[in-house]
């Protein structure tokens, strides 16, 4: 048994983070930090929790109140975890961050694109990217884990393997990416008003949308060398998910079962990575509620091209479930503890 704390956890994610740890057989919750909500009953804040959560917002002092837990989750917006991380990875303790202050490898690549001076580099240096299915190794061995953002985990799950193992050698791709509005975020604005998302689809941040460094550094990694993304989001009018579609040059004249192969050699004995059949294609409402990405392919003989569709719950194994995945892999549990739940449907 660990105890941990939840710093952010009246946003979405911090949320789901509680949903999911409140059933974990070897997790035990010290605090639920909220400054906004602080001395109101959780379940007072998130009614399907109600009977489940029983603990009172805190307004966590981070010199005092870190001392008694083993891990710290910091689902804080980006600039804001940064304090946190240095003052927990201080104490000795393990921290995951589901922030964006930890995921870029160079300072001054997170500051450009963040428009934030970076002011813990030296935990920057020490920190684990968290992308579960590639990185486990290390992230079994970290102290500090950077949750990856949820448009670059279902880009990187399918394209990391490929890359990696060279079988495509196109060094560009096309990412087109269609995410639920709960990826906004809690607070209220004009971009989450149900007025402007109903019954309305719209493009935004092209070209300059900050998870794209990430995608590209993930990538350029795997491949050995720099690889560009052309990457296009799109808010859509649904409460939770997000399917990609990546179109691939396919200069290799690669078959379906070539592609699909790879993946599998990666991702066969993974419990959250499903590979669908041939002319089977990913959808949201398959993973909603779930900690699962399904993934799905096609080559295009007439056009040379790979398509390829991941869809994943950008709450889930974009956000929360993969944290809770990677405090799995820390602590030496089950990986699957605390994620079992099947996808709601319909």
């Amino acid at each position: 048994m660990i105890k941990v704390g939840i710093l952010g956890a009246t946003g979405y994610v911090g949320a789901e983070i509680t949903r999911l740890l409140s059933r974990h057989r070897e997790v035990e919750i010290m605090f639920l930090d909220s400054r906004s909500y602080a001395s109101m009953p959780y379940e007072n804040i998130y009614a399907n929790l109600k009977h489940v959560v029983k603990q009172t917002c805190t307004s966590v002092d981070l010199d005092k109140d870190l001392d008694d837990i083993d891990l710290l989750f910091c689902a804080l917006p980006h600039g804001l975890s940064q304090e946190a991380v240095k003052k927990i990875t201080n104490k000795g303790k393990k921290v995951i961050d589901l922030s964006a202050d930890f995921r870029l490898k160079e300072k001054t690549v997170y500051e450009a694109w963040y428009g934030v001076e970076h002011k813990a580099t030296e935990e920057l240096n020490t920190a684990v990217y968290g992308l579960s299915e590639i990185y486990s190794h290390e992230i079994k061995k970290a102290n500090l884990v950077a949750n990856p953002g949820c448009y670059p985990t279902s880009i990187l799950l399918p394209l990391y393997p490929l890359l990696k193992e060279k079988i495509i050698t196109t060094d560009s791709f096309i990412a087109d990416c269609k995410s639920g509005v709960s990826g906004a975020g809690r607070t209220p604005s004009e971009v989450n008003l149900f007025s402007q998302c109903n019954e309305n689809l719209r493009a935004y941040g092209i070209g300059v949308h900050r998870h794209t460094p990430e995608i590209e550094q993930e990538l350029s990694l795997a491949l050995g060398k720099k690889v560009i993304v052309q990457f296009t989001p799109h808010l859509i009018p649904m409460t939770r998910g997000i399917l990609s579609t990546i179109y691939i040059d396919n200069r290799k004249a690669l078959g379906t079962e070539d592609i699909k192969d790879t993946l599998m050699k990666y991702y066969e004995k993974q419990p959250f990575i499903r590979i669908l059949e041939e002319n089977a294609y990913p959808q949201t409402k398959a993973v909603y509620g779930s900690n699962y990405c399904d993934i799905g392919l096609k080559v295009d003989e007439r056009t040379n091209n790979i398509v390829i569709v991941s869809a994943i719950d950008n709450l889930m194994k974009g956000a929360a479930g993969q944290a809770v995945q990677n405090m799995n892999l820390m602590f030496d549990f089950d990986e699957t503890e605390g994620l079992k739940q099947v996808a709601v449907w319909p």
